[in-house]
């Protein structure tokens, strides 16, 4: 008999901790990203594969989302919560019926992108009146024109081929242009190249080319809490990388997949950008820093204004959430 109600209890155990645990996971917040492929947006796999999403009281579902033009109307109609894209990106797609807002910072170009010329081409001056590919409308754009108009210049100035960034490296080694904007492999392929030198890379420009979560204002205020537990596990994510970069690359290589898939790729691709930490997010998304997000997305603002790419109705300072990292 005793074994009979040992038996018993047995089986009550197990399923009072099934229910325990059915509960614990219906109680989960769910949320929903979407991304392209892309070597910054990795830690989010390591929040995934380290639970830091689940110990935050998240049920996070990772969306492979390759078109912005895709990804942010996504955002904008509630059929994603959160979207991850650059800085400048967000102001396209920011509308009085949906405005959006940026949570936190994720990762920033530091030599990962940059422009190879010519090597009779000293500086970026001397691109006025020659043939320059780079993707137009992205973040390739963007970085030229802010470099341009340092210069003095503009788009105008200089002969646009609009190509996408691996078309654009392809074409300078190949020397049928005579710059070409883009980001490795092609910035060592065109300093190899027999008239070729990079001219200006990204870490000259820090926080200028930077990724960033972004989500409605309705989200947000909806859910300031679930936004606050996001960036809690992108926080602890990051921390795990540093202190664990050979198994983090392979983590994030297998998550990300696509062409960083070999954890070598992965890692070689991930020295150019730096993943924002805690502390440089506290420092890059506060509103008072002058040299902060504010600085980017300004610049964004003037550029997208002057080229016509959009009309900004709202300040860039009213487009930083508070209360989320700071």
């Amino acid at each position: 008999m005793k074994s009979v109600w040992n038996i018993l209890n047995a089986v009550s155990f197990t399923l009072l901790a099934s229910l325990s645990l059915a509960s614990v996971a219906d109680a989960a917040e769910k949320l929903s990203i979407g991304f392209s492929t892309w070597v910054g947006y990795g830690p989010l796999y390591i929040a995934q594969k380290q639970g830091f999403f689940k110990d935050e009281g998240l049920d996070v579902d990772l969306i492979k989302m390759e078109d912005v033009k895709t990804r942010m109307p996504a955002l904008a109609a509630g059929r994603i919560d959160v979207a991850a894209t650059s800085v400048d990106a967000v102001l396209s797609f920011n509308t009085q019926a949906h405005p959006l807002t940026y949570l936190f910072a994720v990762d920033d170009s530091h030599g990962g992108d940059g422009i190879v010329a010519r090597k009779s081409i000293k500086t970026i001056a001397d691109l006025k009146g020659k043939k320059v590919a780079y993707t137009q409308g992205s973040v390739s754009q963007f970085f030229f024109a802010v470099l341009l108009k340092k210069a003095g210049l503009s788009l105008k100035d200089v002969d646009s081929l609009n190509m996408s960034a691996g078309d654009a490296g392809a074409a300078f080694v190949a020397g049928k242009v005579d710059a070409a904007v883009t980001w490795e492999p092609w910035l060592t392929r065109g300093k190899q190249a027999k008239d070729g030198a990079l001219l200006v890379d990204s870490s000259t420009t820090p926080g200028l080319i930077t990724d960033v979560m972004v989500t409605t204002k309705a989200e947000l205020a909806k859910r300031p809490e679930v936004m606050k537990a996001l960036y809690k596990a992108w926080a602890k994510a990051v921390a795990w990388q540093k202190a664990h970069p050979d198994e983090a690359d392979t983590i994030m290589a297998k998550g990300v997949g696509g062409w960083l898939d070999d954890p070598k790729t992965f890692a070689e691709t991930r020295s150019g950008i730096v993943f924002y930490d805690d502390a440089m997010n506290k420092s890059f998304m506060d509103p008072a820093n002058k040299d902060g997000l504010i600085k980017t997305v300004t610049s964004a603002k003037e550029i997208g204004e002057e080229t016509g790419l959009f009309k900004l109705a709202v300040s860039p300072a009213s487009m930083i959430a508070t209360g989320i990292v700071q």
